[in-house]
């Protein structure tokens, strides 16, 4: 379902969070008040939630901060600001990393920034579904080229995950951590995830897709299909605001900087960073591989970023990819 523009409209009139009666709106519009009510049934399908009240008119069940391209600019030092070729915000679309992968296709340069109000087809690691009502969280990915080929951006998620807590303890958020290789928690549940999609040649000119979606508000009924435990950031900072805008705007800013340097520095650069922010160091848990099943206690990463894991028997295994889960079983 696409949004309409009187629904736009309207969101942008109730982003307050404050009552607007039905003629205030219908005026606005230049529309009939039934036309109001029906704009904003719709707004529901969405996962934007609204109260009526008789005599005090309609109000967002909270306030909104849709997303603005001169603000979010506003939140980058003139540095950041120079990385961006150009920067796009989209109402709804299938999916911010399919769409700059298509136009990385097509040759579009290095700095290309997508961010989305909502995704239809929204992805997460290995063909999840990323779930977001529309205006509530953080929908972004930069496209970026390379000169050495995939080999040489191997461990790029992880400094990648570095930059998301960057921007995070930025914006006052300290208890967020990283779950190798490529999710953001907080307090043992999920509060976001990276997906970085690669293509190019074996030993040369690539480019990489970096995908971030952060939970910012996710209503419970919005999340029933989530199988893991997950959180947002408001449930975190216990309700306060937190800008929308400006956290896009670090967030842009930490991964441009990583982006921009990766090839020179490599992991190595980060990795004392990410160990300190690793929530899994010490936990005994399952890491999948296909079919098979690793268990173990968990102990950090190695210098290439594989998982480092010791069995019940003392031994040391190291794991490029997988699945880590913590449906313990203790020895």
């Amino acid at each position: 379902m696409l949004i309409s523009d009187s629904q736009k409209k309207i969101l942008a009139l109730l982003a307050d969070g404050e009552f607007h009666s039905g003629a205030e709106l219908a005026t606005a519009l230049g529309v009939s008040r039934s036309a109001v009510w029906k704009q904003l049934n719709g707004l529901e399908l969405l996962g934007v939630r609204h109260a009526a009240v008789s005599g005090k008119g309609y109000r967002l069940s909270r306030p909104i901060e849709l997303l603005d391209s001169a603000k979010i600019l506003g939140h980058l030092d003139d540095k950041s600001r120079a990385k961006i070729s150009r920067l796009e915000i989209h109402d709804q679309i299938d999916s911010t990393n399919t769409y700059l992968s298509s136009l990385a296709r097509q040759n579009a340069p290095s700095g290309h920034v997508c961010l989305a109000e909502r995704q239809i087809a929204g992805k997460g690691r290995r063909g999840r579904q990323w779930v977001s009502p529309y205006g509530s969280n953080i929908l972004l990915s930069i496209l970026w080229r390379f000169q050495h080929g995939p080999a040489a951006i191997s461990a790029l998620s992880l400094a990648i995950g570095v930059a998301v807590v960057r921007a995070l303890r930025c914006h006052g958020i300290v208890n967020a951590g990283l779950k190798w290789p490529n999710d953001i928690y907080s307090e043992g549940k999920k509060l976001g995830g990276i997906l970085i999609e690669v293509a190019g040649e074996n030993e040369g000119p690539c480019y990489a897709v970096t995908g971030i979606g952060l939970n910012l508000f996710l209503p419970e009924e919005e999340a029933v299909a989530i199988e893991q435990p997950w959180t947002d950031l408001c449930r975190i900072v216990g309700g306060q605001h937190i800008g929308r805008n400006q956290l896009a705007g670090e967030l842009i800013g930490q991964l441009l900087a990583v982006l921009a340097e990766f090839e020179q520095t490599g992991l190595s650069a980060y990795l004392d960073e990410w160990r300190d922010y690793d929530c899994l160091r010490g936990e005994w848990a399952s890491v999948f591989i296909g079919a098979q099943q690793f268990d173990g206690t968990l102990e950090g990463i190695d210098a290439q970023g594989f998982l480092l894991l010791r069995d019940a028997e003392q031994k040391l295994r190291a794991f490029a990819s997988g699945e880590v889960s913590f449906r313990r079983t203790f020895p």
